[in-house]
């Protein structure tokens, strides 16, 4: 029951904001895009000129001035940058760019991109839509960007954002067949079966379409199911609105296992045995040297035996130190918390596990804006009811003429009166042109046989003849046209062109006197300021909120390790640049367990700017010109220079003839010799080394040998002494006993 009454809302609502003066503008910007695909006369006004007997044909000049703005407009592709918050984030927000561009190229973006700016530039209004399928890449999905009719959108009437941030919803309503709806929501089969139909259409173009050349959505009332038979057309509702959901942010306390414990206190245990080893090698050298100081001379005993003393307490007062540091490091990560974000219903499952809530530190409730979408067929059918993870509309509109509503004007509508004028004054003379090559004739009944005069009254050299008794039958002559129709014509193309800011030099077209080459070029940069204008103040801005949308759909999908493969053409187009990114690049502990991510680009903090300067049009000859002459005068290289023309095989001209090349290769040569020569030195440097070492050691064994050869002759001398001193007493001792 309260499915049904969810459907009933979603219906309700759309009855509410289809108004008169959503009707009404949907009307002006159908006839609009009518006068674009040629349908410029409503059935009424063809009926009539039928019956005067004036011809039904138009002079288009709105859809080549309407194709001309769609090149300048799409002649590029839009690019974000993005800027990262922090500077851990920078590598970050350069993978970010990597992904657009990735997520752009799946999606076709730029026939997208030129549907969307085709239905601005015709209907008022183009809509793109950031959308996730589920099925690509193997089931675990990408961000792709779509395009929406803009005649299925009804956003909030009272919305007065022109990227309609502020609106309150936005319904977006579609006929589809029951098979569509099943082949898109093969799950919900059974609720599909039981939608009812609803046969009501509206009809706002004004065109025959019943002789009309082009085939509009209209115009297909019909769909075929998978047997052959008719099928049933369903009303299909997409309800986005803005919503505020409650979150919790935890502060969890996270017990260690005893395999966390045991891995912590060894990684620990080998951190402390490391800087005792370090330490140890490090006072031991110290050591030697106070000792080589000593026996040098270069300093006194006592001083020795201090420093030795000073050594050994800082090696154990430096232990016991990092042992202090290590013990606190270990239970500050045994005893470590985590912040969490959970929604209100996840809070409640965790609070009702006691073992979990005991875990709970702090619990802190927030709200964030969601957007919740909402599906339903027909009056009473809801499919199903969710939360996008995301803080804006996935709808982007890019409007034209914006006026303060969501209602915006067409580039054409300016140009229907116009459009008009013309298509008449060529009627009006080709009509006048007919009337005197087929002249109407008076005459008396009875004169002249009608059947002949009908067959050859207009053919060359005919003879005619009528009967006697009677007036020859008298030619009307149609009065002759006023060259004011001339004038009108020309000044009716010529005020199209001023309108919409597209002469006809920048279709290539040169009106009489031949312009010179530099005249043209500023013709094509002057003329697009008034497309430039726009492109400044709306377009730009809306693809900016394009790449905001994407950046929040891209963070919450791809929290996966992925790998994106960009495959982009080079400038002269016949080679392919390939690249690759990495992201949510997983890092191992000891055990073989995940501990956190490399790359984490969920988490990561940047903003989104679009490329200033990224879709403007460009003049590709005066930019090779222009770049030309900045070579000539030597300020820029000659890569530069090629990088921008559309030589074939410039790469490979780049690598074998340009000058940075050239110095590229002598710098790599001189990088080598001198590496040569830096081993030559380093080879030098430690042979002088160990020759000073040698010499020393030289040095020492010298002082050494000639000690002991000092010692040697004094002791010879002190023996001799001793000798003598004995050989005195004992004579002394003979001649005492004599």
């Amino acid at each position: 029951m309260a499915k049904v009454k969810e459907a009933e809302r979603i219906h309700s609502l759309w009855r509410s904001v289809n108004t008169e003066e959503r009707m009404k503008w949907q009307s002006d910007s159908q006839r609009g895009y009518d006068f674009y695909l040629n349908e410029q006369l409503t059935k009424e006004e063809k009926n009539a000129l039928e019956e005067s007997g004036m011809p039904t044909f138009q002079i288009n000049r709105i859809t080549p001035i309407i194709e001309i703005m769609k090149y300048f407009v799409t002649a590029n592709n839009p690019r974000w940058k993005a800027v990262a918050v922090e500077g851990s984030d920078t590598n970050l927000a350069q993978i970010h760019s990597d992904i657009s561009d990735y997520c752009w190229g799946i999606s076709n973006g730029k026939a997208v991109y030129g549907s969307v700016i085709l239905d601005c530039l015709a209907k008022g209004v183009g809509y793109f839509f950031v959308d996730v399928d589920t099925d690509l890449d193997n089931g675990r999905g990408d961000v792709i960007f779509k395009r929406i009719e803009p005649y299925d959108v009804y956003p909030d009437p009272m919305s007065r954002d022109f990227l309609l941030r502020d609106a309150s919803f936005i319904l977006v309503k579609k006929r589809l067949s029951r098979r569509q709806l099943n082949e898109m929501f093969p799950q919900y089969k059974r609720k599909i079966k039981q939608a009812s139909t609803d046969d009501s259409l509206q009809t706002f173009s004004q065109a025959d379409r019943q002789e009309a050349d082009a085939i509009i959505p209209e115009d297909i009332v019909t769909a075929v199911d998978e047997h052959g038979e008719k099928d049933d057309v369903l009303d299909y509702h997409e309800c986005y609105e803005k919503v505020r959901v409650p979150f919790y942010n935890l502060t969890i306390n996270v017990y260690p296992t005893p395999k966390d414990i045991k891995y912590v206190k060894e990684t620990g245990e080998k951190q402390l045995k490391a800087f005792i080893e370090e330490s140890s090698v490090a006072t031991k050298e110290k050591i030697l040297q106070i000792e080589q100081a000593l026996a040098g001379g270069e300093m006194i005993e006592e001083r020795a035996n201090l420093e030795i003393k000073k050594a050994q307490e800082s090696h154990d007062s430096g232990i016991n130190r990092k042992k202090a540091e290590i013990d606190y490091a270990t239970q500050e990560e045994l005893n470590r918390t985590e912040q969490k974000v959970v929604t209100e219903k996840e809070y409640e499952i965790l609070i009702k596990n006691k073992d979990i809530a005991e875990t709970i530190i702090d619990a802190t409730m927030f709200h964030e804006r969601r957007v919740k979408v909402t599906c339903t067929i027909g009056k009473d059918v809801a499919l199903y009811k969710l939360i996008l993870p995301i803080a804006d509309y996935p709808i982007i509109p890019i409007p034209y003429m914006y006026t303060g509503t969501p209602f915006p004007m067409s580039a054409v509508t300016p140009m229907v009166g116009k459009q008009q004028e013309i298509n008449k004054a060529h009627q009006v003379m080709l009509h006048n042109a007919n009337l005197a090559s087929n002249l109407r004739w008076l005459y008396e009944e009875g004169s002249v046989p009608e059947e002949e005069w009908e067959q050859y009254s207009s053919a060359p050299g005919a003879l005619l003849k009528y009967r006697p008794g009677f007036t020859p039958p008298t030619p009307v002559l149609p009065a002759a046209i006023n060259n004011a129709f001339y004038t009108v014509t020309q000044e009716g193309k010529n005020d199209m062109e001023y309108i919409a800011g597209i002469p006809s030099a920048m279709m290539g077209f040169v009106q009489e006197q031949a312009e010179t080459y530099r005249g043209l070029l500023a013709n094509d940069e002057f003329g697009t300021r008034r497309i430039k204008a726009w492109m400044n103040s709306v377009l730009e801005p809306s693809l900016e909120h394009l790449g905001v949308v994407f950046k929040e759909h891209a963070q919450t999908h791809y929290k996966i390790d992925k790998v994106f493969r960009i495959v982009q053409p080079n400038t002269s187009g016949d080679d392919y640049e390939e690249r690759q990114t990495r992201i949510n690049i997983p890092v191992y502990n000891d055990y073989g367990e995940e501990i956190s991510l490399w790359n984490d680009y969920a988490s990561s903090r940047f903003d989104v700017r679009i490329v200033a300067g990224a879709v403007m049009p460009i003049n590709r000859w005066a930019l090779v010109e222009e770049y030309f002459k900045w070579f000539q005068a030597g300020l820029i290289d000659d890569i530069a220079m090629l990088a921008e023309t559309d030589v074939r095989g410039k790469e490979a001209i780049i690598e074998r003839k340009s000058l940075y090349s050239q110095l590229q290769q002598q710098v790599e040569s001189l990088e080598k010799d001198a590496q040569d020569k830096e081993g030559t030195i380093e080879t030098l440097e430690r042979q002088l080394v160990q020759a000073g070492i040698r010499h020393k050691v030289d040095v020492g064994s010298k002082q050494t040998e000639k000690d002991t050869l000092e010692t040697e002759a004094q002791q010879k001398y002190y023996r001799k002494i001793l000798k003598d001193d004995f050989d005195k007493k004992n004579l002394q001792e003979k001649d005492n006993k004599k």
